[in-house]
């Protein structure tokens, strides 16, 4: 059952469920109906997860991150990362540093190594005051301590939340996350793709259905040019420009996308003689130590590399120079210059579009999506005219194309994950609205047949769904060699963890879990100068079960009382208590040391002998005869002696006949009789000793 509800506050509270099963939410803090700060919150069974923590790059400042006071960042559990692209991980220093945050984050090794890499540069170039800055470059190392990273397929467990990731493609390091909690599966796709391009893998498939499967809508129903057709267009435009004297400008992510490109360029320049005077420059500050990453990680991309590898490194370009900074940038003649940002919004990429829109002659290749609000997106619509960074306005006279590399879904490689996958439930985000909207009803068509719940919620706006889990106990070990029968009891240890619930043998508890089983012996010695006799007598009055035991076995006089604690002798002024811990023994114990606080302050100046016992035991029999009779008496008020020893009780007209011996109660009123015999038996009970059988 799922449901979407106004935007409301996720921090924990208390309030219970009105409605049966247990609830999970997810809830987009970015990246709901939008391309950006993609980071999504999802609760079940009180665990929280928090999935990437991206920042928008069309706002700068505080504007940029999710929607964090949504939330309270000191409850959640576990923060997934899937990959280092900015709209996804660029909030992670400021969440980390500067928020209650005290979960674990996770992301794979390559994530990690290029995170660092990525968010330095976004410090450096990023034009805003120091106001708006987010964080700085101590904030990024500070959180590098924190992250832990995972290996593609591997499980881990936090808290009771397990998860595991696969490859994703889209990027090197990129994963899609599993999630189960309570066996309650979820699947976050982040940025994926299911073709394998010239360096990376395609995404994988999970091996079984996920309940939950949350995924990317950034193409929404578009389908992407063949590659062979895309790459074509791209050589061809870039080739055509150069030709006529002019200057290429590919802006594009310092990872990620161009180093696809660059082996494009490479591979195209090695097969035209004619091209190899013409330079090409990868404009980024973080060109040489990108791409040591990359060589870094040759095993974590598909076949086609690492055979190449095998001989000579496919990053090593023959034909490609790095290019730090625009001063180093000697513009004399045709180049091709791909440079960082993506969006145009600073950086080199902004510069270099700056000095070149206004002659036809060159041309802007943008090779990937670009998200609303960049100039990137403002310029594919060719516009007459451009801002400038320093407000001036210049004509937009060079050529514009949009050939998209990206390594998104688009919508046939999204409807085949999704019928291989065959998710009940299926979330929408990653996508402007419009074209999440049209694949939302292309889905919602597609998948009519099926009862499969499509939903695309806006940023702040919470899923609810309802999970009906039973609690379930397996048996292990020992106790499942045997299946027991119809209505038999199985008895053992039940042993919890996280969510899943085990019974097992006390001596199979160190094979199957971390824990063991300890015998408690439990010794007292208690100050008593009485005589050992008396108090043997005054417990058999107590207990039913009071046995000496042989001097050779005890090493003195003792006696064990309810098969379950032993008394011994140990001096004139001390005896001892000895047994083995478990409720009952410890409330034998317990009674039994009362006891003989008791007949210290009496102090018995007499021991009684065997005979003399047999007379007293008589008179208590006496005296409790009594004392059930007076209990009756004020309970019916008339109770008489009657034939054999019985009693006559008499209670408006009404008469009950009680055999004392045997406690069978005879009377014709029904009620009377019940009355009668319940009444006798709790009066019995409380004055005579404890059977043995009661423990």
């Amino acid at each position: 059952m799922a449901s979407t509800g106004p935007p409301q506050s996720l921090k924990r509270s208390d309030t219970s469920l009105t409605r049966e099963g247990d609830q999970l939410i997810i809830t987009p803090l970015g990246a709901g109906n939008e391309v950006g700060r993609s980071c999504v919150y999802m609760s079940y069974k009180g665990k929280t997860i928090l999935f990437d923590c991206g920042i928008h790059p069309a706002y700068s400042g505080m504007a940029a991150l999710p929607y964090f006071d949504e939330i309270d960042p000191s409850t959640i559990d576990v923060l997934l990362v899937t990959h280092f692209h900015l709209d996804h991980a660029a909030s992670l220093p400021y969440f980390l540093e500067k928020t209650t945050f005290k979960g674990r984050v996770f992301m794979t090794h390559a994530t990690k190594a290029i995170y660092k890499l990525l968010l330095s540069d976004y410090v450096k170039v990023s034009k805003v005051s120091v106001e708006d800055m987010l964080y700085d470059e101590q904030d990024i190392l500070r959180s590098m301590d924190k992250i832990e990273v995972i290996d593609f397929h591997q499980t881990l467990e936090v808290n009771g939340i397990r998860f595991w990731c696969y490859t994703a493609g889209h990027v090197l390091g990129a994963a899609m996350f599993m999630v189960d909690i309570a066996g309650v599966r979820v699947l976050y796709t982040g940025d994926y793709s299911r073709e394998e391009d010239r360096h990376l893998r395609a995404a994988e498939i999970p091996q079984f259905s996920p309940d939950i499967c949350i995924i990317e809508s950034t193409y929404g129903v578009q389908l992407h040019q063949p590659r062979n057709v895309r790459e074509k267009r791209f050589t061809d435009v870039i080739h055509s420009t150069i030709s006529q004297g002019g200057r290429v400008l590919i802006p594009a992510f310092a990872l990620g996308r161009a180093q696809e490109l660059l082996l494009i360029l490479d591979e195209y320049w090695s097969n035209h003689p004619e091209l190899h005077n013409i330079p090409i420059y990868y404009a980024s500050p973080l060109a040489k130590r990108c791409m040591a990453v990359y060589q870094t990680y040759i095993n974590s991309m598909n076949e086609r590399i690492r055979n190449q590898f095998a001989n000579s490194n496919p990053f090593d370009f023959k034909h490609i120079s790095p290019l730090k900074s625009i001063e180093n940038f000697n513009d004399v003649g045709p180049s091709v210059v791909m440079a960082s940002p993506s969006g145009l919004q600073s950086g080199l990429s902004r510069q270099l579009f700056e000095m070149w829109c206004s002659d036809k002659k060159n041309a802007c290749v943008i090779p990937g999506y670009v998200v609303e609000g960049t100039l990137a997106k403002t310029i594919i619509n060719e516009p007459k005219e451009v801002t400038l960074m320093n407000g001036l306005t210049a004509p937009l006279n060079m050529q514009v194309h949009y050939i998209s590399f990206s390594a998104h879904a688009d919508f046939a490689q999204t409807s085949t994950f999704l019928k291989e996958l065959m998710p009940p439930n299926i979330i929408l985000v990653h996508g402007e609205a419009n074209e999440m909207g049209r694949l939302k009803q292309k889905l919602i068509t597609q998948f009519a047949d099926r009862n499969t719940k499509i939903i695309s919620p806006k940023n702040c706006q919470s899923v609810e769904m309802y999970f009906n889990s039973e609690k379930m106990a397996k048996t292990i070990g020992r106790l499942a060699e045997k299946t027991p029968e119809v209505g038999e009891t199985v008895s053992g240890l039940l042993v919890k963890k996280a969510f899943t619930y085990q019974i097992m043998a006390p001596d199979d508890l160190h094979v199957f879990s971390q824990l063991s089983t300890a015998n408690i012996s439990q010794r007292i010695t208690i100050a008593y100068s009485g005589a050992f006799g008396v108090l043997k007598h005054r417990l058999k009055q107590m207990f039913e079960s009071v046995e000496s035991l042989p001097d050779e076995e005890s090493e003195g006089p003792a006696f064990r009382v309810h098969e379950r604690l032993t008394v011994k002798y140990e001096s004139e002024k001390h005896i001892s208590l000895h047994w083995r811990s478990d409720p009952i023994s410890d409330m034998v114990s317990d009674s039994v040391v009362a006891l003989v606080l008791n007949i210290s302050r009496e102090i018995p100046k007499v021991v009684v002998e065997s005979e003399e016992a047999t007379k007293t035991e008589e008179e208590n029999n006496k005296k409790a005869e009594k004392v059930i009779h007076a209990l009756l008496v004020s309970l019916f008020g008339d109770v008489k002696f009657g034939e054999n020893g019985k009693l006559v009780i008499s209670v408006d007209g009404n008469v009950a006949h009680l055999d004392k011996q045997s406690g069978n109660v005879e009377s014709e009123n029904e009620g009377l009789k019940e009355r009668v015999r319940v009444a006798f038996q709790r009066i019995q009970n409380a004055v005579k000793p404890i059977p043995l059988s009661m423990s």
